[in-house]
């Protein structure tokens, strides 16, 4: 009861910041995204493989297929060159917990509840998600890795083999919960994730089956404690595979043109150079220290993280591999992403991910399935995260609920963009930990295929409008060019709409 009240005055506190800043100016909401996709269809006997790999922390332009200056991924690269690759793919929510929620459920927090990192143990447990529906439909399903909807790694629903690391895991010899036990597992984590995934797919079995892995890479070591805040006296750091390690040593990461020297480059955007200022105030520094910090992030962070990244490539290999053994490579729809962005200094953000700008909202997707991905193919129509739940069901031939908000994206990959949405809504909850600066930064934002629009929730009267043609950067603020006042209500109207429909109940 006490879960339905605190939803139930959520959902009115956001009502109100729209009223209160003008944006809900009808309460009209259509929806629709849940039709099935049109010109595929699949018979009982034919009904293909899943798997669905989902990276941690991992950029859009991570990969060597996106320009990645050095970084080297040619198995993951090989998805795309034999599959389709989405270019304006983004995050419903750039943070773990709930966009791992909204992978899952094809909902948005507003509709599932996970809105944050805080361990919702009880609330995951009971997520409508679509590999329930697989295994009712006579899927053998399988999870391996970090579910990080609360740090309580023993089975979810919907799955016939669990291997499950608690909280965020270990990268070295990591804690797995598989066979009613936790136990030590030997290894680097990417890897005996991978083990297990090529052990799964070799089974021997008479009907098709779907298998998630979720990665702990690229993540740092950390200890999440269930308030959601990170134990400071725990070791924390990236740590590559030993094999691995210093690969990319020497090599400089070019700065993106958004990257600051100075807050002072951030008069227009008032929200976030507030945050920003208390980001570096003695208070915070003292309590989280400068290297924790990262401003800017460090050309080592960086380093590290494409060092990791390679295992995850490795995995990738290793899986394509295994199918192409098994002679059932092109029966298996394979889909690659991630559950949220990172920053390297653009904006003057490092560790914060959860913001809504580029580098944090978008998304790498990519689908090998030939069936309906056209080898080589890129996709520049906007996808969400929530749309990965209809899709896999469509794929499967399953039922697609009532609950899916989403919009299965297979009529995309045939070719068929008609009737497609025109913009994603992004939202953003905040919290006290684990970043105190951020505590009053809760946002929704709207995202067209040219403009972005975003509205502080706590702040109303310092929203942001960029016009992502002109300046892909998002370097200039033009909330207050009255040539754009048209466009503003437009898409404050449309962001109303969007907010509204995302917090709809079920039918």
């Amino acid at each position: 009861m006490n879960e339905i009240a605190s939803m139930t005055a959520m959902r009115r506190s956001v009502v109100l910041s729209l009223l209160t800043a003008g944006l809900l100016c009808h309460t009209a909401c259509q929806s629709g995204d849940s039709e099935a996709a049109r010109g595929y269809s699949v018979s009982p006997g034919q009904r293909p493989n899943i798997i669905v790999i989902v990276v941690d922390d991992l950029r859009w332009d991570e990969l060597g297929v996106a320009g990645h200056p050095y970084l080297e991924t040619p198995h993951i690269d090989r998805l795309a060159q034999e599959g389709a690759r989405f270019s304006n793919a983004f995050h419903a929510v750039p943070l773990c917990s709930p966009n791992r929620a909204s992978i899952l459920t094809g909902q948005y927090p507003s509709r599932h509840g996970i809105i944050d990192n805080v361990a919702r143990n009880r609330a995951s447990h009971r997520l409508q998600t679509f590999p329930r529906t697989l295994q009712d439909d006579g899927y053998e399903t399988a999870f391996f890795g970090k579910w990080h909807m609360g740090n309580d790694p023993t089975p979810r629903p919907g799955f016939d083999y669990w291997a499950a690391i608690p909280g965020q895991g270990r990268t070295i010899d990591p804690e797995l919960y598989e066979d009613g036990r936790i136990h030590t597992v030997e290894g680097y984590i990417t890897d005996v994730l991978t083990d297990r995934a090529v052990a799964f797919i070799e089974r021997d079995r008479e009907g098709p089956f779907f298998l998630y892995i979720g990665h702990k890479a690229i993540h740092p070591d950390a200890r999440q404690l269930d308030d959601g805040s990170v134990d400071l006296s725990v070791p924390r750091g990236y740590v590559p595979a030993p094999r691995h390690l210093g690969r990319y040593e020497e090599q400089v990461l070019p700065r993106r043109a958004n990257v600051i020297s100075s807050l002072d480059e951030l008069t227009d955007k008032p929200a976030l150079r507030r945050a920003l200022l208390y980001k570096s105030s003695p208070e915070i520094v003292e309590m989280f220290g400068e290297d924790e910090l990262d401003p800017g992030s460090s050309e080592e962070t960086k380093r590290r993280r494409a060092e990791m990244l390679l295992a995850v490539d490795d995995g990738v290999g290793r899986i394509v591999e295994a199918l192409d053994r098994s002679d059932i490579l092109d029966q298996t729809f394979i889909l690659f992403t991630s559950d949220n962005g990172f920053f390297y200094g653009e904006h003057g953000l490092s560790i914060e991910r959860r913001l809504p700008y580029e580098e944090s909202i978008r998304t790498p997707l990519i689908v090998r399935y030939p069936t309906v991905a056209e080898a080589g193919s890129e996709i520049d129509d906007l996808v969400v995260s929530v749309d990965i739940a209809p899709t896999v069901l469509e794929i499967a031939g399953a039922t697609i609920g009532d609950h899916v908000q989403g919009r299965s994206f297979v009529p995309l990959l045939l070719g068929d963009a008609s009737d497609w949405r025109r913009s994603v809504l992004i939202e953003f909850y905040t919290y006290e930990n684990p970043f105190p600066w951020l505590v009053d930064m809760d946002y929704r934002a709207i995202r067209t295929s040219r403009y972005k629009y975003i509205h502080w929730m706590q702040h109303p009267d310092e929203g942001e409008l960029y016009d992502l043609a002109e300046d892909p950067y998002e370097t200039r603020n033009l909330i207050d060019d009255q040539r754009l006042a048209g466009l503003l209500r437009g898409l404050r109207a449309e962001l109303a709409t969007a907010v509204l429909d995302a917090m709809q109940l079920p039918h």
